[in-house]
């Protein structure tokens, strides 16, 4: 099929679209895309004249907003000078990508490897941790997402790994989250501390020798917006220290503004030894990604080859707008701004629809990352099904807002740059939503 952009109805986009677009985690047959023509901020509006205030971020990664004026300006400007080099050479622009994403974490990084996404980001942390170590084995959450890539898919902890588990040496632990605890805890500190228990047994019983990594999502994401309990990332830092194993934090959803912070780990007192990021980094105007590497883990590779490379990383379109992004958080105060959104509005209507709808079990979040948990019964937990999720999505499309929806669960995860009026706005058709919601 042939469509004219100029007059493209949305019939006709997705019947294109349908007709030769393999979409994924989708059995092909039963999808109905909502074609998005353009966008602005917040907003964003389909081929037939619709508009929708974005409560989704696409795939949580739209951090800066649509086509922000500076970040497009400077993929211009650098498409303009040069729209590609390969990763062998050195480019300014590149360089100073690294160097702004160095200045925003801990001290004693200072070393970027960038890959294409959140996936082969994670991948390749995996690979440093391994070859510095020495060792094998990776422990992650069951409760996780970090990527669809050999190691990464398999590292995860949803459904998702068991068709593809053909890496080797993964170990998977249960994390904390107080509202369904696996550790028959009441309070956040009982959690934390059982986890932490649960995780050191774990590492023993598989030989803390062989173990290469620790890997984490800061706040686990897809997962449910997990907010890790007070001094359960410090315990695990400790018992990564106590074994010699690499921490990695998976920053990729939660960092760069998402969580109210540069990094989430910034609010939890804890420091890595690699971190990786994409997204929120340059808000997905171009496929970025990348790892930050402590020094002595860099230093493993002065006078050893690194066996990793990418075509393009470190491309020149992509760190072009990674340095725009990274100047409009610090310039226009986005960070504090999404910091503050979460505190003086998203969290508070949240908690007033919470104490409304019984349909509503839990609410959880931080900066404009926040989670409402949908059960059948307050007293039993029991999820609400997916006939209900379902049809909860349609109506809040409906109404103008488009929903991110895992599970059981709605994530309340607009861009960072969302003002108090549209999130009234939104949160508002949500209220609504959830009261009209049959169990």
């Amino acid at each position: 099929m042939t469509i004219t952009a100029a007059s493209a109805t949305n019939a006709e986009v997705a019947a294109a679209d349908l007709e030769h677009v393999f979409h994924s985690w989708s059995a092909q047959a039963a999808l109905n895309p909502l074609p998005i023509a353009g966008g602005s901020g917040s907003t964003v509006w389909d081929h037939n004249g619709n508009r929708y205030l974005d409560f989704s971020s696409q795939l949580v990664n739209v951090n800066i907003g649509y086509q922000h004026p500076g970040v497009v300006a400077a993929i211009r400007e650098q498409a303009d000078k040069l729209v590609t080099v390969g990763p062998a050479f050195a480019n300014e622009t590149r360089a100073e990508a690294a160097r702004l994403i160095t200045e925003r974490a801990p001290e004693g990084f200072n070393k970027v490897f960038f890959t294409n996404g959140g996936a082969d980001a994670n991948e390749n942390a995996i690979r440093m941790a391994r070859l510095h170590t020495g060792r094998d084995k990776i422990i992650s959450r069951y409760r996780s997402y970090h990527g669809n890539t050999g190691a990464a898919i398999v590292a995860t902890g949803d459904w998702r790994r068991v068709p593809n588990e053909y890496a080797r040496g993964h170990v998977h632990v249960f994390g904390p989250y107080l509202y369904r605890s696996e550790f028959w805890a009441t309070t956040p500190e009982q959690e934390a501390e059982r986890a932490l228990r649960h995780l050191e047994r774990v590492v023993q019983a598989e030989g803390p020798e062989s173990v290469a990594g620790i890997l984490l999502e800061t706040i686990p994401g897809t997962a449910g917006i997990l907010l890790p309990p007070p001094g359960y990332l410090a315990g695990v830092r400790e018992i990564a220290d106590r074994y010699g194993i690499m921490l990695i934090l998976d920053e990729v959803m939660a960092g760069f503004s998402r969580a109210g912070e540069w990094f989430a780990f910034d609010a939890f007192d804890v420091r890595p030894d690699l971190i990786t990021f994409a997204k929120g980094v340059n808000s997905g105007y171009v496929p970025v990604g990348g790892v930050l590497i402590s020094d002595p883990i860099a230093h493993t590779f002065d006078e050893r080859v690194f066996p990793g490379g990418l075509t393009y990383s470190g491309h020149p379109l992509a760190a072009a707008s990674i340095v725009a992004t990274l100047r409009a958080y610090e310039e226009e105060g986005i960070v504090e701004h999404a910091r503050r959104m979460g505190q003086e509005v998203i969290g508070p209507r949240l908690t007033a629809m919470a104490e409304r709808h019984e349909i509503i079990g839990e609410v959880r979040g931080m900066g404009v990352f926040w989670a409402v948990e949908l059960v059948a019964d307050r007293a039993t937990r029991e999820p609400v099904s997916a006939a209900v999720i379902g049809d909860l999505k349609r109506r809040l499309t409906a109404a103008g807002y488009l929903p991110f929806a895992a599970d059981n669960r709605i994530h309340v995860v607009p861009p960072a740059v969302t003002t108090a009026d549209e999130l009234d706005q939104g949160l508002t058709i949500l209220d609504a939503a959830l009261a009209d919601t049959a169990l």
